[in-house]
């Protein structure tokens, strides 16, 4: 490193994290990211991944990666407005506008760049966002890319939105004003008040914007927070991940015939990044159908959720305000969320810690991610492993 300074920076800024309770390690499975997964040598009950109805190893999945990469080859080979799209991306996006209930739809590399680049292509510097006060990292930094007003309003709390909505309209300061919210929550696992939502931008003029990427393939019968609510006809722009119920990797935006071509036309991920490889398009296309087809994976899904959580309560933790399989077991301080983890760890259950900056300061928490795929055994197990580690650290009676 030729920077004395940087390698400096480096090395005390690790060690203030290490210090705070707030450095994270990485750990490589050993295998597949399934309902149990292998580290160094040791099978742990997995409840970190966001693979919600297991199809990110389903073989039918597999088999259609395969069958995709050798019809068209590893990679697509350019970006999308030169010679990238396949017709196997047109197909994707096809189905997943029929999946949303929408005109158009448009697949991107990822669910962060989706946000990157649908926000920053549709809000100007002239313009205002009203922002959740919880929403996703990936959104925050979509909104910062457009140089638009950012007004923040408390976590679902409708009467501030409308205040403030009103307030933003009546200026007459912008051309455009933007609502946007996550669907699901990912860190407490509530829902989007999207009817409330819905009423108050009707109101006031608002683009409706939800990130969905935790409520698609989950909610609505796998179509999401829009259909569960009844509101797909309403939403202006709805956002999308194929990397968790989906269970391969990327993103989407769906909407009308106009907004996607003018994201085709201006929105510099989709302009400037190489489209998403065969496989993962031929994956994603099985998967979309597998949902369209049966709700047997939501389904499952949904009880092994109430099952974990019922079995959470009953031991003395609370799962905050959760509404969905998103399962965090409130704790508190960092450093005892970082411990509560590790033990967990060595009695065989994998569920990572969630600390401040993911989190506010003081909201630490084990977040657990039941999936379709986990057997009512290895939900027993974790949480015996749960009483255990609670009770040794005086978190339960």
């Amino acid at each position: 490193m030729t920077s004395r300074t940087f390698a400096a920076f480096l090395q005390r800024s690790l060690e203030e994290l290490k210090e705070q309770g707030l450095y994270n390690s990485i750990e490589p499975l050993e295998g597949p990211n399934g309902p149990t997964i292998a580290i160094r040598g040791r099978e742990l009950v997995n409840l970190s991944s966001n693979n919600y109805l297991g199809l990110a190893t389903d073989e039918r999945l597999v088999e259609a990666a395969v069958r995709a990469a050798r019809a068209w080859g590893a990679g697509s080979g350019a970006v999308r407005t030169i010679n990238g799209t396949l017709r196997l991306h047109e197909e994707l996006e096809a189905k997943l506008a029929a999946f949303k209930g929408t005109e158009a739809a448009v697949s991107f590399p990822s669910g962060f760049a989706c946000n990157m680049a649908a926000i920053s292509a549709v809000m100007s510097p002239g313009d205002a966002i009203l922002s959740d006060e919880l929403n996703h990292a990936s959104i925050i930094d979509g909104i910062r890319l457009t140089k638009s007003t950012t007004i923040r309003y408390r976590h679902s709390d409708m009467d501030d939105l409308r205040a403030k909505a009103r307030e933003a309209r009546d200026s007459g300061k912008y051309e455009k004003i933007m609502v946007v919210t996550d669907g699901v929550f990912s860190m407490d696992g509530d829902l989007a008040k999207l009817p409330d939502i819905v009423e108050i931008a009707e109101a006031c003029d608002l683009i409706v914007y939800v990130d969905d990427a935790h409520g698609s393939g989950v909610l609505g019968g796998g179509a999401g927070t829009a259909k569960h609510f009844g509101l797909s006809d309403k939403i202006d722009l709805q956002i999308g991940t194929l990397s968790k119920a989906v269970g391969v990797v990327g993103g989407y935006v769906a909407g009308s015939r106009e907004l996607v071509d003018w994201l085709k036309a201006r929105s510099r991920p989709f302009l400037f990044s190489t489209a998403l490889p065969p496989a993962a398009v031929g994956a994603s296309i099985a998967a979309i159908e597998l949902l369209q087809e049966s709700r047997e994976l939501q389904e499952r899904l949904w009880r092994n959720a109430a099952y974990l959580q019922q079995g959470l309560r009953a031991l003395g933790f609370s799962v905050g305000a959760t509404e969905t399989p998103i399962t965090p077991c409130m704790i508190g301080s960092e450093e005892t969320t970082q411990l509560f983890s590790r033990r967990l760890y060595e009695e065989g259950v994998y569920a990572k810690a969630i600390v401040f900056p993911t989190v506010p300061r003081g909201t630490g928490r084990v977040r657990n991610m039941p999936s379709a795929a986990h057997t009512t055994e290895q939900l027993d197990a974790a949480l015996a492993a749960y009483a255990k580690v609670g009770r040794e650290l005086r978190l339960i009676p």
